[in-house]
């Protein structure tokens, strides 16, 4: 978006997708984070590797069970978040600092102090051992004995059972923080990459686009995302202290931040590159800049 006085803008300024122009766009990968547990922690990467077809490495391979899912990992199919342990109704899950180790399949679970628990995840006994744990520490909030739950080949515990890849505009952020008028940590939307150099708002008119990175990794822009209340929750102090949703709806007219994409070449993301838009001769439009 170009020629927008960001101070001024109302949500008809916005919301329309205008013309992107190739050479004019910027977008600097700020930083990666994958989120191995849903509703847990999330972790940094320096880069990451991505398949044609497949969700960014080492997110959402686990859930914990809230109760009787339904969930059946010899036919997965996209279940409700509701189903399972999650920030939007479990704030308490943000009091937590986890950490999953994919060499040796360990979730480490840190509370207040120190390190509540280290259990093996491709042990009976070690799932036992973190259900357990949840059952300790947020009794009141199961709705049944809690049930630790591994992804299969091709499945992840996504939000959108298309929520390949996902992007967050670090400027659409710091604008919401200056109109809502408190500090917004970008990890409230728990997304894969956080760029930098788009305006505030812009990723919204690269749906349908495609993004390139000097991997040769090609993305495809599939749609927006739509917020739940999971972004009220503050992911340090887990107090549930904003009305993020709510407080888009009343300003802009929808509750979207952030973009979901689809890998449709392999290639891999690294802090510091630039991802670009591809021309329709396939190639990207900008070097690293």
């Amino acid at each position: 978006m170009r020629g927008i006085d960001w101070q001024r803008a109302s949500s008809a300024d916005i919301l329309p997708a205008l013309p992107l122009n190739a050479s004019d766009l910027c977008m600097r990968i700020a930083s990666l984070y994958r989120y191995p547990v849903k509703g847990l922690s999330p972790e940094p990467v320096i880069r990451a590797d991505l398949a044609t077809g497949g969700y960014f490495p080492g997110d959402r391979l686990f859930a914990i069970e809230n109760g009787p899912s339904g969930f059946d990992p010899a036919r997965p199919e996209h279940q409700p978040k509701i189903k399972y342990l999650m920030l939007m109704r479990n704030e308490l899950l943000a009091r937590l600092r986890t950490r999953y180790d994919d060499a040796s399949g360990e979730l480490a679970i840190g509370y207040e102090a120190g390190t509540a628990l280290r259990a093996d995840t491709r042990t009976a006994e070690g799932r036992s051992e973190i259900t357990g744990f949840f059952e300790g520490f947020m009794p009141e909030e199961l709705r049944g004995k809690p049930r630790w739950l591994s992804a299969p080949e091709g499945y992840r515990f996504t939000d959108s059972p298309k929520g390949f890849v996902s992007i967050i505009n670090l400027a659409s952020v710091a604008d919401l923080e200056r109109r809502i008028g408190a500090p917004v940590d970008p990890l409230r939307f728990r997304g894969n990459v956080m760029v930098e150099g788009l305006r505030p708002w812009e990723e919204f008119d690269l749906v349908g686009a495609e993004l390139a990175a000097p991997s040769g990794l090609r993305l495809r822009v599939t749609k927006r995302i739509v917020r739940c209340a999971a972004t009220n929750v503050d992911p340090t102090s887990g107090l549930r202290d904003l009305q993020i949703p709510a407080f888009l709806m009343k300003t802009f007219g929808h509750a979207d931040c952030g973009v979901y994409c689809e890998v449709i070449e392999d290639g891999a993301v690294t802090v510091g590159e630039h991802l670009t838009l591809a021309t329709a001769d396939g190639k990207a439009a900008l070097g690293i800049a």
